[in-house]
C-alpha cells in the first residue's frame, strides 16, 4: 500500500503534468528540439525535455519529463534559453560540444554504455580531440533531435534568487524517483539505464543536481501563475 508522502506526491505529479499540458497547448507542442531553437529569442525561460518513447505510468499515460534545466543563474551570466537549447542540440550538420553541454555528454556516455556507439576514450578526458570524438558527437545529435521540448519563458535576472532556479530545482526534485517509491519511474529500454551515473539510474531523469532534494509543493502555485502569464 502506499504511503501518505506517495500519494501526496501523486496529486502533485498529476498537478505539475495538467500545467505542463497548458503550456504545451499554448505552444503547440511539446515541439521537436530543433522548432523549439528556432521559434525561441533572446527570452530566458525554463525547459522540459520529454523523449518519444518514456511515457507515464501513474500521473496519467503520456509523455513523461526526462529533464528539466534552465541558464544563467550565476550573477553576471548573460546566456539564453534559445542559446541553451542550441548547445545541447548540436548544429544542423550534426556536430557539438558535450563539454558545453551536460545533457551531450551523459547522452553520449550512455550510448557507448549501451553498446550502440563506439567507445571515444576522449569524451571525458583532457584535451580534447574532436576528430575522433565526432562520429558519437553524430550519434548524440542525432538521438536529441528526436526529443519535445516544452519551455516556459521566465525573464528574470541571474542570481541566487532566481524564479527560474526555483522552479528548475522543485520540478527536479518533484520528477526524481531517488531514494523515493518509483511513480512514473523509466522504461526498462531507457537510455539511462545504461549510465555511468548512479543518480541518473535512480532519479529516472538526464539531471543529477537537485535529485536527491525535496520539493516544496508552493512552487506549483507559482507555476501556474508563470503560466497563466506565458504568452
Amino acid at each position: 500500500m502506499a504511503d501518505a508522502a506517495s500519494m501526496n506526491r501523486l496529486d502533485h505529479l498529476r498537478r505539475f503534468y495538467d500545467l505542463l499540458d497548458d503550456l504545451a497547448d499554448r505552444q503547440r507542442g511539446p515541439r521537436p528540439l530543433a522548432d523549439a531553437v528556432a521559434a525561441l529569442g533572446n527570452e530566458s525561460g525554463v525547459y522540459f525535455f520529454f523523449e518519444p518513447e518514456e511515457v507515464r505510468s501513474d500521473s496519467g499515460t503520456a509523455l513523461r519529463v526526462v529533464r528539466v534545466g534552465t541558464h544563467a543563474l550565476k550573477p553576471g551570466a548573460s546566456s539564453t534559453l534559445r542559446g541553451r537549447l542550441r548547445q545541447h542540440g548540436g548544429t544542423r550538420a550534426g556536430s557539438g560540444n558535450h563539454r558545453g553541454s551536460i545533457f551531450r555528454l551523459l547522452t553520449g556516455d550512455a550510448l557507448m554504455r549501451c553498446g550502440s556507439e563506439a567507445v571515444c576514450s576522449t569524451w571525458e578526458g583532457k584535451p580534447a580531440n574532436k576528430l575522433l570524438e565526432a562520429p558519437l558527437e553524430l550519434a548524440v545529435s542525432l538521438r536529441l533531435a528526436l526529443t519535445r521540448v516544452v519551455w516556459l519563458r521566465i525573464d528574470d535576472p541571474p542570481g541566487p534568487g532566481s524564479q527560474r532556479g526555483w522552479i528548475e530545482r522543485n520540478s527536479i526534485a518533484l520528477l526524481s524517483n531517488h531514494g523515493k517509491t518509483q511513480l512514473d519511474p523509466p522504461s526498462a529500454d531507457w537510455l539511462g539505464q545504461h549510465s555511468s551515473r548512479p543518480l541518473v539510474r535512480s532519479s529516472g531523469l538526464w539531471n543529477q543536481r537537485h535529485v536527491e532534494e525535496r520539493y516544496d509543493p508552493a512552487f506549483l502555485d507559482d507555476l501556474e501563475l508563470l503560466i497563466g502569464d506565458h504568452r
